[in-house]
């Protein structure tokens, strides 16, 4: 057994046993295993609402789109701060509304909001399907990481079932607790990790940072760029303005409508956590940059593109250059990435299945057998995650995006619902929901659009042609959303939930 296996093997039994341990002395009925009997504080919440900062997708997917996409993998920096700035007025209101009404999951709001299971059931549904990519995306990566780092002695295949089982025992026993108690190891080895790779790396291998961007500015660049029209800039086919633009749009409008991001407001003790969060999140993400220089240091390192794809850039440059006992370090970094997120989506997913699913076909449920339901779908979404998995697993940034695509389809009637005089109604909000999000699925059937998560306007200027499907079915959703609500009648007036107060 070599350094870098026994010290995955160690992290791993330390995740599993953070994650085990993190119920004791914790209440594990339904509100106490979803959103952790509403008493996080801030700093748990901090770490729970910054798990988009680094998941997998960051680890792997924003160093290997460094690697093969340069100049356009700048998106995944913009759209986090974005968000977080809107998150200053929005968290609070749906903390405030949340705990007014004791709403335990997202769809909850709707139903609350416009008076309508309809509605709520609808946006169940549309978040479970936009959480499968993204818990397919955590299982990937962790296949990737942990087979890259254990020098292939353990297959893709086994550590993504490893993560699985890990996964849904500690959520099982522990729900968020788990994913709270592991934030907290998550964020500081990977802090650690990833910016004494993102200054090592260049300076050792890039020439510094100066050599480095010299050469990726187009004095040199790497074969596979020049080969394929990569840049620092836009110049790529397919990823022009227009695609960056709408990517950067959509990724923010949808960042705050991923149901398990309303469990860890939810979870929250007070509102003014969020907009000390609101300031600090976007000088956190900032470490991302850290994430590029690696993936850009590899496009000029590498002779050769990585075996598994542009994914396993950060890890293959890692396995080249460094000693085993740091590989092992950054495949537990990876481990944690990937289990962490994974946690929070699998209790979201048992949330919005007992909640929104089976509660109102059985509304004489007891809330025992509610949280039996709960945690008994757990097991069922880690199995269809996985069985997706292996019927052939997208790129990282592509499955995130097409989860995107999703969740922004609620955001219309979300921010709606805000209004004193709601002008919409819950038929409208149901159908414009329903139809973003039969067009994104109809969008995501075709091969071309998918691999890009965009569609192609060629009356649009030079440079603007593509364009997210995420935003195509948006503007489809809000145009059905206000022709329904204006022929059929609006919920009745309510309290406004003041974002500002």
């Amino acid at each position: 057994m070599n350094a870098a296996l026994a010290l995955l093997i160690v992290f791993f039994a330390l995740s599993l046993g953070l994650g085990l341990w993190a119920r004791r002395g914790k209440k594990m009925d339904l509100e106490g295993w979803s959103v952790g009997g509403r008493n996080f504080g801030s700093l748990i919440v901090f770490l729970l609402l910054a798990g988009e900062i680094y998941t997998t997708f960051t680890f792997l997917g924003a160093s290997g789109w460094a690697y093969a996409h340069g100049g356009a993998a700048y998106y995944i920096l913009c759209y986090g701060s974005l968000a977080y700035v809107i998150s200053y007025w929005l968290a609070p209101a749906i903390w405030r509304y949340g705990k007014k009404m004791s709403l335990l999951s997202q769809p909850d709001w709707w139903v609350a909001k416009y008076k309508s299971r309809t509605s709520g059931t609808v946006v169940a549904i549309v978040g479970i399907v936009a959480m499968v990519p993204y818990l397919e995306l955590q299982l990937a990566g962790l296949g990737i990481i942990v087979n890259a780092t254990s020098y292939g002695k353990i297959s893709t295949t086994t550590a993504e079932w490893c993560g699985a089982v890990a996964l849904v025992a500690y959520v099982v026993v522990s729900g968020i607790h788990a994913a709270a108690t592991n934030a907290i190891v998550k964020d500081v080895i990977v802090l650690v990790i990833v910016v004494i790779l993102g200054i090592y790396l260049p300076l050792h291998i890039g020439g510094g940072f100066e050599h480095l961007f010299h050469h990726l500015d187009g004095d040199g660049l790497p074969a596979a760029w020049s080969h394929n029209g990569v840049s620092l800039h836009l110049s790529e086919p397919g990823y022009d303005m227009g695609w960056f633009i709408s990517n950067i749009l959509m990724s923010t409008l949808g960042f705050f409508m991923w149901p398990h991001y309303f469990g860890a407001v939810y979870a929250a003790e007070r509102p003014k956590t969020f907009r000390r969060n609101a300031v600090l999140l976007p000088l956190y993400q900032l470490v991302i940059l850290f994430v590029f220089f690696i993936g850009f240091t590899a496009a000029l390192a590498l002779k050769s593109a990585p075996a598994g794809g542009a994914n396993n850039a950060l890890l293959e440059i890692v396995t080249q250059e460094l000693p085993q006992w740091i590989v092992g370090l950054v495949g537990a970094a990876g481990l944690f990435c990937a289990l962490v997120p994974g946690a929070m989506l699998l209790t979201t997913c048992g949330t919005l299945i007992s909640s929104n699913l089976y509660k109102p076909l059985f509304p004489k449920a007891t809330a025992t057998s509610t949280s039996v339901v709960a945690k008994a779908s757990v097991p069922v979404v880690a199995l269809v995650s996985l069985y997706l998995l292996f019927q052939g697993g997208q790129a990282i940034v592509n499955l995130l995006l097409l989860g995107y695509a999703f969740v922004t389809q609620l955001l219309p009637s979300m921010l709606a619902s805000l209004l004193k005089k709601n002008p919409i109604s819950a038929w409208g909000a149901t159908s414009g929901m329903v139809v973003g999000a039969l067009l994104v699925t109809w969008f995501s059937l075709d091969s071309a659009i998918y691999d890009k998560g965009v569609t192609t306007f060629g009356f649009l200027p030079s440079g603007m042609h593509h364009v997210a499907i995420g935003l195509v079915a948006l503007v489809a959703n809000i145009i059905v959303m206000v022709a329904v609500s204006a022929v059929t009648p609006r919920v009745r007036p309510q309290e406004p939930v003041a974002a500002g107060a």
